[in-house]
């Protein structure tokens, strides 16, 4: 595909983005959800609507959970949209996202918990936030890594959320996201670099080359179970390593390093 083509198709679809936004924001403004389910909702189908509009293909296998945390790697601003596609959630995510142009709209409206590392209070707000999204009956979708990578393995898991997950004491499903192209989109389009968003890189021309993107695929695999942890949040690098070493299964990623690592925690 020519990059006169991938702009015209970026120009396309930007232009049916602006008119879901609209409809999204009408919804809310005639209909404003007032719970968390109801804006979980609401996020729900408007992210539906856009992965099937954009053609993006979803393939999921296993099941999200009705309630309790899920913990899944971390690639792209798409991870968010694609979770929120598969099943009513409510996000909790560092405090960048908030200021992220579209996501970020989109999951301060849906309720997201953000938390900011390294200031007073975040912990208490996620734990409070984790409650809140339980007790209505919604799963709780988090990024241990913290931030994103390009999918060549994971990055290692930090212990702040986790930890505020299991002293909420709801139950933490792994689950495991990779992207792919069914279509050839020139010799200029990885799925590294033009579907993951990482490091130091122009959000808005990340997403404008994205949209121009054909054939684009992400399988999303769920665990048949929660993560039995052998600690509590006393030992939170262990139940850590644990939790990576359970999102590194689901993905089939070498898990020797991770297993090592695991035997010599304290």
């Amino acid at each position: 595909m020519t990059r006169g083509v991938r702009f015209f198709r970026s120009a396309g679809r930007t232009v049916i983005l602006l008119g879901m936004f609209f409809y999204a924001a009408m919804e809310l403004i005639i209909g404003r959800p007032k719970t968390r389910v109801e804006r979980a909702e609401w996020l729900h189908r408007f992210c539906a609507r856009a992965m099937k509009r954009l053609g993006v293909k979803v393939d999921v296998t296993g099941r999200p959970p009705e309630r309790g945390a899920v913990i899944s790697n971390h690639l792209s601003y798409v991870d968010i949209v694609t979770m929120a596609a598969l099943h009513r959630v409510v996000f909790c995510s560092k405090a960048e996202i908030e200021h992220w142009p579209v996501i970020g709209w989109m999951t301060t409206m849906a309720g997201t918990v953000y938390v900011e590392r390294g200031r007073g209070g975040s912990a208490l707000k996620a734990s409070a936030g984790m409650k809140k999204a339980a007790d209505a009956g919604l799963p709780v979708v988090f990024f241990p890594e913290g931030t994103t990578s390009n999918g060549t393995g994971l990055l290692k898991f930090r212990s702040g959320l986790l930890a505020q997950a299991m002293l909420s004491g709801e139950s933490v499903t792994a689950a495991f996201i990779r992207f792919s192209l069914d279509e050839d989109n020139g010799p200029d389009v990885s799925v590294a670099d033009d579907i993951c968003y990482w490091g130091d890189r122009n959000m808005l021309a990340h997403i404008w080359k994205f949209l121009g993107l054909r054939g684009v695929r992400v399988a999303v695999k769920f665990a048949d179970a929660p993560i039995q942890f052998s600690s509590d949040t006393l030992h939170r690098k262990a139940a850590a390593a644990e939790a990576e070493l359970a999102v590194a299964e689901l993905g089939g990623i070498n898990v020797k390093v991770l297993e090592e690592a695991l035997m010599t925690s304290d």
